[in-house]
C-alpha cells in the first residue's frame, strides 16, 4: 500500500505569529512532524504544503519534499482541510504520482511517534477501513459532567447531563476526543466522499500526556514541561 503523508503549514496563524516554524524547546515545530515522519517506514513520500517561502525552505532543510507551493486561496484563515490535501493529490497525480491512502500529519501535534504512525498504518491496512483517526479519553472532562450557563449566570443542566450528581467517571460510558496526531485516509473517500473521515473509521488512541495541541504560547510551554516529563 502506497501512503502520502501530507505535512499542512501554511504561513499565517493568529494564536502564535508563524507558528509552525515557532521555537519549542530549541527546534522549529515543523520538526518534530518531519522527524516522525520521514523515520516512518509506513510512508512512501512526505510532502509538505504550504505557502510561506520561509516555511517551505525550513521544511526542505528538514528533508520534506515541496514540489510545489500552496496556492493563496487555500492558505486563507478560514480554508478548511480537505480541499488542501485534495489539492496535493490532484497536483501530484497529474505527473503519474498516485497512492492509496492519505496520512495527514499536522506539525501542531509534536508528540506523535513514528509508532503511532506505523501502528496506525498497520491498522488501516489489516481493517479495510476507510480511516484511522487518533483519540484520546476525555477522562474527567466528561460531557456528562457539562453544564450550560444560562441568563445571570444561571447553572443548567444539558440533555446529555449525569444521572445523578456526583456520579463516579467510573460510572460514566468512556467518551474520546478527536486529537489531531493521526488523519489517515482513503483516498478515494477523500477525492470522491469529499470526506477525511469515510464511513469506516477505526480509532488510534493517544495517551493524555502526550495529547498536546499547539494553538497558543501557553500551548508551547505546556507543551515544553510534557516533553521533560516524558523524558524522566
Amino acid at each position: 500500500m502506497k501512503i502520502l503523508g501530507i505535512v499542512p503549514a501554511r504561513g499565517g496563524s493568529k494564536g502564535i505569529p508563524r507558528k509552525n516554524i515557532a521555537l519549542l524547546a530549541g527546534k522549529p515545530l515543523l520538526a518534530y512532524t518531519a522527524e516522525a515522519a520521514l523515520a516512518a517506514k509506513s510512508l512512501s513520500r512526505v510532502v509538505l504544503s504550504t505557502d510561506d517561502p520561509e516555511i517551505a525552505r525550513t521544511g526542505r532543510e528538514l528533508g520534506l519534499d515541496v514540489p510545489f507551493m500552496r496556492p493563496p486561496e487555500l492558505a486563507r484563515d478560514d480554508t478548511p482541510t480537505l480541499p488542501v490535501l485534495q489539492d496535493v493529490v490532484r497536483r501530484l497525480a497529474e505527473t503519474g504520482d498516485a497512492y492509496d491512502a492519505v496520512f495527514i500529519l499536522q506539525p501542531t501535534n509534536p508528540l506523535r511517534r513514528v509508532s503511532d504512525i506505523d501502528g496506525a498504518a498497520a491498522l488501516f491496512e489489516t481493517t479495510g477501513a476507510d480511516s484511522v483517526i487518533s483519540f484520546v479519553d476525555v477522562e474527567e472532562r466528561h460531557p456528562a459532567r457539562m453544564k450550560i450557563i444560562g441568563p445571570e449566570g444561571r447553572v443548567l443542566d444539558p440533555p446529555f447531563a449525569e444521572e445523578r450528581e456526583g456520579q463516579r467517571r467510573q460510572d460514566l460510558p468512556r467518551y474520546y476526543l478527536r486529537e489531531g496526531s493521526v488523519y489517515l485516509t482513503r483516498t478515494k473517500v477523500l477525492m470522491e466522499q469529499h470526506s477525511i473521515k469515510g464511513r469506516d473509521c477505526r480509532a488510534w488512541i493517544i495517551p493524555r500526556e502526550r495529547a498536546v495541541n499547539i494553538d497558543t504560547p501557553f500551548d508551547l510551554f505546556l507543551c515544553e514541561q510534557v516533553m521533560a516529563w516524558l523524558a524522566r
